[in-house]
């Protein structure tokens, strides 16, 4: 058991992808606290999960975005776990679908809240534990809009790519507490947000898009579980010293990382960088 009398706090762990983690975690032997905002479904999967003698499996409703609560499952964690190794921000949502001008400026603003100070909130409160603890592991999902333009999702995009910038600057900040930070890429996945998509419909999403979304639910997107399996191997003792990156589950050979740790570290392979003119072969004077 990988995660064996290990301890994680997993957001949006409802459904999804979260409810992957959730279950891929709790086979690894870890104990859990699983939050999301929707009690029934969080209640269903925490009683579904398998569980041994070790383990301590628990939940609470909660809204990432909303302080109170992030103090509330801090509060959690200090009295009914006593310590946190690692944390899965994975609560997340698209946030209004259509031309940004055009769509309704409290929803855009909702998805920030979520997607990205939700991650930030979460983190602030368990850091200071894991500091104290001298080791964690913090697991941050991302999406497809963090690495190319997403028109008609700016506020998911946005809020996307800020969580990778996010992620690569506090990994620096913590590394000297042994805590890493990654984001993970899970890949086209069929769940609500897909559903949403397709809701929307061509005239909001863009037609090229909305064909992708089709040919998606046909084609059945990407394993949830493959970007569960690389959330054990970020949560693990095997991905330690690796922190600061963007990994792709569908893509990046990660379950080969460990071998070349050092070499990783050594560079800035998997991160968000600007892209200069001597990158694409450009003489300098060719700019100007």
């Amino acid at each position: 058991m990988k995660l064996r009398n290990r301890v994680a706090v997993i957001s949006g762990a409802n459904r999804g992808l979260g409810e992957a983690v959730a279950r891929a975690f709790a086979k690894e032997g870890a104990s859990l606290l699983l939050i999301a905002r929707d009690a029934a479904l969080l209640r269903r999967v925490a009683d579904s999960l398998p569980q041994e003698a070790h383990q301590n499996i628990a939940w609470t409703s909660a809204d990432v975005s909303n302080l109170t609560d992030v103090e509330t499952v801090r509060d959690q964690v200090v009295s009914g776990l006593s310590r946190v190794d690692i944390l899965v921000n994975n609560a997340g949502i698209y946030g209004p679908i259509g031309r940004f001008e055009e769509v309704d400026w409290q929803e855009w603003c909702d998805a920030i809240n979520i997607n990205l100070l939700g991650t930030v909130a979460m983190t602030r409160a368990l850091v200071p534990m894991m500091k104290q603890q001298g080791y964690g592991k913090i697991i941050n999902l991302s999406g497809g809009g963090a690495t190319a333009p997403l028109p008609r999702f700016s506020a998911y995009a946005a809020s996307k790519t800020a969580v990778v910038r996010f992620t690569e600057t506090i990994a620096e900040e913590l590394a000297a507490s042994h805590i890493d930070v990654n984001a993970i890429a899970p890949g086209a996945l069929n769940t609500r947000l897909l559903d949403q998509v397709l809701e929307a419909g061509p005239e909001k999403t863009g037609p090229d898009f909305y064909q992708r979304s089709l040919k998606q639910r046909e084609e059945g997107g990407a394993s949830p579980d493959l970007a569960a399996d690389l959330a054990v191997f970020l949560a693990s003792a095997e991905s330690d010293g690796i922190t600061g990156r963007l990994i792709s589950a569908v893509w990046d050979d990660w379950r080969n990382f460990a071998g070349y740790r050092e070499r990783l570290q050594k560079s800035d392979v998997f991160t968000l960088r600007r892209i200069v003119p001597e990158d694409r072969g450009w003489e300098p004077k060719s700019c100007t």
